[in-house]
């Protein structure tokens, strides 16, 4: 009996064990890419971009550091990174591929004013005409200097009844339109955006989040006393954690303040995307919402949901955000699916120690990262190009070459849903409907099914019309044929016995 126990008690731990390892494969042997499916399972994924460099200090010959690093904007090919910790701005020029060209550094400006200095620096935009904004963190200020760093103006904290009068104005990130109206997030600050005019005059907040709370809590302040009520959490907008402003206008923030019962709820805006107006019109028609990794268990130092930190977006509606805090990019197309994920916590090329700023120069990435002080340089792969490729050419209307891309695509990866629903669509489009049904249904596109479903049932019927109609009466005369010469023929019976 005991060698049997024995015997029993050997064979669950090897089961034991061989579950632990895999396991332990499950959650380290990942792909540096990766996707989900319609069942939410992980798929690996040929990688989407390549690290094409990782550049430091030393790599832009810098003769001081860099020192925790926080804005990063891109312009044609210049980029402006904020040195916070250094309290200056870089101005680098892309010259090649991967040579970049330090143009200016600089740490003071010009003109009619008594600090002429940087006080961590943490945001960075530039318009059109070359104006320069700075997100003067430590000096409370939002500066405008024109390209020669003389200074213009500068937007303070704004004046507002709603605001407490002793809140610190920190602002922390920056965007501006095409008409020089600013929009800002400040630390301590939740009621939405800050906007000012290009005048300098505040106009107000936008796009505040909604209020989280719970039933429980909100019913029993209700009954709760004052002493009570000052006790419990208060029910306020979440703060945004960053901004960027698309080609269109829009503007695309980020916030990653969000709980586990939030993303299991689907109750979770961990980015919007804001009109003028400033309502959230983010399409999110994918299986799962926006919010980065569909899985929260802990180990390799993280813990919880993903942190959007940052995002950026390229001019196929393709948005790339940064998740701090297992410090992977996620792409999402235009209806909210996801293009792909990568990246992770490490100190290897193209994983993260503290990202804190993404942006785009075509279809390249760009990271910053504030605790290795570097800058990665990611280049689409052939699979990436070739996704990028085919999207162009559905919107330059193209369908016959996006479905044939499309094909490539999934020749490299014939798990790739997105490749199934970009044939499905380019044949929806050439009126191909029987077989963009196929395509539909191997995904479970249910609402793109749909669409190629009424398209075919309508083509079906115009193209049986004659049979149907004539099926049709069919149906009705033969029967009123057989009742009339059923009723002759009585009458003739009926006839024949009266002669008789």
């Amino acid at each position: 009996m005991k060698k049997k126990i024995k015997k029993i008690g050997l064979l669950m731990l090897c089961v034991m064990m061989f579950t632990g390892l895999s396991m332990t494969a499950y959650a380290t042997d990942r792909s540096y890419t990766y996707n989900y499916d319609w069942w939410g399972d992980v798929q690996d994924s040929p990688d989407v971009y390549t690290v094409c460099n990782v550049y430091t200090s030393t790599d832009f010959g810098l003769d001081v550091s860099l020192k925790s690093p926080e804005g990063l904007f891109i312009q044609g090919n210049m980029v402006y990174i904020c040195d916070t910790g250094n309290n200056r701005i870089i101005e680098l020029e892309r010259i090649s591929t991967e040579e970049f060209e330090v143009r200016r550094i600089y740490d003071s400006f010009q003109g009619d004013v008594e600090n002429k200095t940087f006080s961590s620096p943490s945001d960075i935009a530039v318009s059109e005409e070359g104006d320069i904004y700075i997100a003067d963190k430590g000096n409370a200020r939002i500066l405008k200097l024109d390209h020669d760093l003389n200074y213009l103006m500068q937007f303070d904290k704004p004046i507002d009844s709603s605001l407490d009068s002793e809140t610190n104005f920190t602002p922390n990130k920056i965007v501006i339109d095409t008409a020089g109206r600013v929009y800002c997030i400040a630390t301590g600050i939740n009621k939405g955006l800050i906007k000012y005019e290009a005048d300098g005059v505040f106009s107000g907040f936008v796009g505040a989040t909604k209020a989280k709370y719970d039933w429980v809590d909100y019913i029993w302040k209700k009954f709760a006393t004052q002493e009570q009520r000052a006790q419990m959490e208060s029910f306020v907008p979440t703060e945004y954690d960053n901004i960027y402003m698309d080609y269109e206008g829009f503007v695309y923030a980020v916030t990653g303040a969000v709980d586990r019962d939030s993303l299991r709820n689907e109750e979770a805006q961990a980015i919007r995307k804001l009109n003028l107006m400033g309502n959230d019109i983010l399409v999110r028609n994918g299986e799962y919402d926006v919010y980065g990794d569909l899985y929260m268990g802990n180990g390799g130092g993280y813990e919880g949901p993903s942190y959007f930190t940052d995002v950026t977006t390229m001019d196929n509606d393709v948005y790339v955000c940064l998740d701090k805090n297992r410090s992977r990019l996620f792409g999402y197309n235009d209806q909210g699916k996801m293009v792909f994920a990568c990246g992770g916590n490490g100190n290897m090329d193209g994983y993260f120690r503290r990202p804190a700023a993404v942006d785009h120069m075509g279809y390249d990435l760009m990271v910053l990262d504030s605790l290795d002080c570097s800058l990665t340089l990611f280049l689409p792969t052939e699979f990436g190009s070739l996704i990028y490729q085919a999207m162009d050419q559905f919107d330059q209307g193209d369908y016959d070459a996006s479905g044939e891309t499309w094909q490539k695509v999934m020749d490299l990866n014939g798990n790739y849903d997105l490749a199934y629903i970009g044939i499905g669509r380019s044949l929806l489009r050439q009126e191909r409907y029987r077989e963009a049904m196929d395509y539909f249904e191997l995904k479970y596109d249910d609402e793109n099914y749909s669409k190629a479903y009424k398209q075919y049932r309508k083509e079906w019927v115009e193209e049986h019309i004659v049979i149907i109609v004539i099926l049709v009466l069919a149906a009705f005369l033969i029967p009123l044929s057989i009742g009339r010469i059923k009723a002759i023929k009585h009458e003739m019976d009926t006839a024949d016995i009266f002669k008789v």
